[in-house]
């Protein structure tokens, strides 16, 4: 198994790094200061075919695979978190689902338009009342005709309200995850509206809120996948989602690492060894983030290892910023090392919080474990 970077990768890497420092990065502050969606970098990142990373070449896309993916989310997130969440989000579990559990017509309606960013794609399956359970969503799909009517209400979905495309989640029947389903749904649907857009600590330039479904008719071509297997859908999803966050965190902790070493403190003795600890800790998450998508892009199991690589890049974010502020208490509001510790703190949370990746982890751990002792 191979994860370092060879010549092609290092290039990928160059020709983000340079789009991210030339576009995204003088962006960064007003982005954060104003709340405001980053325009021109997603425009950008559009052009430059970095929101179809993941599609094929006959959709449109550009046919890299995960490692590429985590590397190009990490060097976004050098400069900008909220630029690559918006990116990670649209390329990992809004347009993914549609390549590995749509129909023909569904993935030539959508994927194009989705790679070339002239779409923006979101996930809509977390709800008020279930939070970290998916298993216990409410909102529901009835049949009407040969379609369906949704009814419910999602909330903290990334992209709400600049999306074209939602991939919503809900109860056609059942009980917990067997009566879940998958259904795509237009931005523009006739009954699907916007709720409350959550003013947040961090990640300032991605928009984050509910999104209410009152009446919401759709088509029998909206239905992505089979009826009832819905959550199937949404782990997959989130699976590959995991090593996207990975790489937000690891660009995350290189940012506040940098800040750091630009310190006046940085070559006492002290925070010398400090900064070796916090320079071990994210080349070792890069490791267990490229080892994850090397799984992945094999079609090997990778759950648990996407876990293992979420839950240690994200704790390592805010241990690297918050260590270095603690190094340079005198950063002020504004500061890249400011934005750094206020935007790491959500990506210990979203996409399944790192309690989760624990529960993950440990019951794949007993499993193995029962399955040699058997």
């Amino acid at each position: 198994m191979r994860l370092e970077l060879d010549g092609d990768r290092r290039r990928f890497r160059e020709w983000v790094r340079e789009f991210a420092a030339a576009v995204v990065a003088p962006q960064a502050a007003d982005v954060d200061s104003r709340h405001r969606f980053p325009e021109e970098s997603i425009r950008g990142a559009g052009e430059l075919g970095l929101m179809g990373l993941l599609v094929p070449p006959e959709y449109g896309g550009a046919g890299r695979d995960h490692l590429d993916f985590v590397v190009c989310v990490e060097e976004l997130a050098r400069a900008c978190a909220s630029t690559a969440v918006i990116v990670d989000v649209h390329a990992s579990v809004a347009t993914e689902p549609i390549l590995f559990f749509g129909t023909a017509e569904q993935r030539r309606r959508w994927l194009p338009s989705l790679a070339r960013g002239e779409v923006l794609g979101a996930f809509a399956l977390t709800e008020p009342q279930s939070g970290s359970d998916a298993a216990a969503l409410r909102t529901r799909a009835e049949r009407r005709g040969d379609g369906w009517v949704l009814r419910g209400t999602k909330v903290f979905i990334t992209n709400v309200g600049r999306a074209g495309l939602y991939v919503v989640f809900a109860r056609t029947g059942g009980e917990r995850a067997a009566g879940i389903s998958a259904f795509l749904v237009p931005g523009d649907a006739p009954g699907m509206r916007v709720g409350q857009v959550f003013d947040k600590m961090g990640l300032n330039g991605s928009p984050t809120g509910e999104l209410v479904l009152e009446e919401v008719a759709l088509g029998p071509d909206a239905l992505l996948g089979e009826e009832g297997k819905g959550f199937q859908v949404a782990m997959r999803a989130l699976d590959s989602g995991r090593i996207g966050i990975s790489g937000q965190a690891l660009g995350i902790a290189a940012a506040a690492l940098e800040a750091g070493l630009q310190l006046p403190c940085a070559a006492e003795q002290g925070s010398s060894f400090e900064l070796a600890d916090m320079a071990t800790r994210l080349e070792a998450g890069r490791l267990l983030a490229r080892h994850a998508a090397w799984l992945c892009d094999r079609g090997l199991p990778f759950t648990r290892e996407a876990s293992m690589a979420k839950l240690f890049c994200t704790d390592t974010a805010m241990d690297v910023a918050s260590g270095v502020l603690a190094l340079a208490p005198q950063a002020t509001e504004g500061s890249v090392l400011e934005r750094c510790f206020r935007d790491a703190k959500a990506l210990q949370i979203y996409e399944g919080s790192n309690q989760i990746q624990r529960m993950v982890i440990a019951r794949r751990l007993l499993g193995e474990r029962s399955r040699v002792s058997g």
